[in-house]
């Protein structure tokens, strides 16, 4: 041990992080193991080194006793107090060792003793990294695939995609970067193992965060997310700021922003809709792109009976059940879903009302509704956007573009649209026979 070992221990602890005191108390101990090795296992033995010369210490102690059994161990009172009359029985007797006795043997013991160190420092200090990074998303380098299995380099370590956490039908060619979710970091007898994803359901969250500023400074909250990777994922958002649309944010101007996430998963489709604390309007909303005529709740049984127009049953259930699975899973109620001609056979009536927009007709469902007599707190705003946008268009028109039209009016209502053109025709025709008549005159 001399300087020139020291200088080496601190070019360690600059390259591999590996604490100086560490590494001294490390050789301390493998020097301890390796004279013991030699003379004797079971001696009591203490070893010091200067943290300035790097100069080496060893004293071993023998214990005072009364009839010697083991000479490297004990000795015997007569003798120990040859060495110093106070001696008493049970004392212990120091004796400094030359460590140049058994240097070769100690070196090697050193060496292999911060060899192992160091690595455990390292997996330690990769450990303590990642640690911190649990849950957050990465950007690897795709070093080699091999059987399926995707071998990441994460700069200061190397971490495995299995096939199980990749999008299926996903092709990963060496070379690729890749975003990837850091699933789990745990502590093993090989290292830190970390789990990365690309199929949870997080990865498209912090996506999100990352495109959607609003979303990353926290004006637009992630409620939940559920996704069948490969397939199909639905976010549900609300918004703090009661003029900020939380879906508009996401999904940005003509879709940008939502379609860098969807590049990144590979094409996977992303619904991003509304959270209501109104269970019905959430499981409606939950159900995008199909639209909704009515939700009833059995509230003991969380089953959510949906009634969806005859032509939109497919679009509600989706490929194999998948866009009622996942609105399930979203909103947690049990999603049963059925057509508009199956609730009338049953006795389903419908309680929305058909608002009429220009030349056109909208039917909204009950529960979406917010008339004036309401709370104003009542969380939906879709009436108020018809409303405003209808507005909008009587101003340009100079006519009336907005109605309300109750169920129980509805026949009576278009009888009453029906008999509007034969009057007009009838007014035309007695015109007509006026101006006749007046030419005759």
């Amino acid at each position: 041990m001399n300087l020139e070992f020291m200088n080496a221990l601190d070019e360690l602890r600059k390259q591999h992080g590996v604490d100086k005191e560490t590494l001294i108390e490390a050789i301390e101990s493998a020097v301890k193991s390796a004279y013991r090795r030699n003379f004797g296992s079971g001696q009591d033995v203490e070893v010091s080194v200067d943290r300035d010369s790097g100069s080496i210490r060893m004293t071993v102690y023998r214990e005072v006793v009364e009839t010697v059994t083991d000479d490297k161990r004990e000795i015997d009172l007569e003798d120990a107090r040859r060495v110093d009359p106070d001696y008493e029985i049970g004392d212990r007797v120091p004796y400094e060792v030359a460590p140049e006795r058994f240097a070769r043997i100690a070196a090697q013991t050193a060496k292999q003793v911060i060899t192992q160190r160091v690595r455990e420092a390292e997996r330690d200090r990769i450990y303590e990294n990642f640690i911190e990074k649990e849950g957050d998303m990465i950007t690897g380098l795709v070093q080699r695939v091999h059987h399926g299995t995707v071998f990441i380099d994460l700069g200061v370590t190397e971490a495995l995609l299995e096939p199980n956490e990749q999008i299926p039908g996903e092709r990963i060619r060496e070379g690729d970067r890749i975003k990837l979710y850091i699933a789990e970091v745990s502590k093993t007898t090989k290292g830190p193992q970390i789990v990365l994803s690309r199929t949870h359901p997080y990865l498209v969250k912090r996506l999100l965060e990352l495109e959607v500023p609003e979303v990353y400074e926290g004006d637009v909250e992630i409620v939940n997310i559920v996704r069948e990777a490969g397939a199909r994922t639905k976010v549900a958002v609300r918004s703090s700021e009661p003029n900020l649309d939380p879906v508009g944010a996401c999904v940005g101007q003509r879709g940008a922003r939502i379609q860098n996430v969807v590049r990144e998963i590979r094409g996977e489709k992303v619904d991003v809709v509304r959270w209501s604390p109104l269970e019905e309007e959430f499981v409606a909303n939950s159900l995008s792109p199909a639209k909704v005529t009515r939700v009833l709740l059995e509230e003991e049984k969380r089953v959510a009976h949906v009634i969806v127009p005859d032509d939109q049953l497919s679009l509600a259930i989706g490929k194999a059940g998948q866009n009622a699975r996942l609105a399930a899973k979203l909103t947690g109620w049990k999603v049963d879903i059925e057509s508009e001609a199956d609730a009338r056979e049953r006795g389903l009536e419908d309680a929305g009302v058909t608002v009429r927009t220009g030349g056109s007709d909208l039917r909204v469902p009950e529960f979406l509704l917010r008339r004036e007599e309401d709370d104003d707190d009542r969380p939906s705003i879709l009436i108020d956007r018809l409303t405003d946008e209808a507005k909008k268009e009587n101003a340009a028109s100079d006519r009336s573009v907005f109605e309300e039209v109750p169920t129980e009016a509805s026949d009576e209502t278009e009888a009453a649209q029906e008999a509007e053109p034969e009057t007009e025709a009838e007014e035309a025709e007695e015109n007509e026979e006026s101006e006749v008549d007046k030419r005759a005159e």
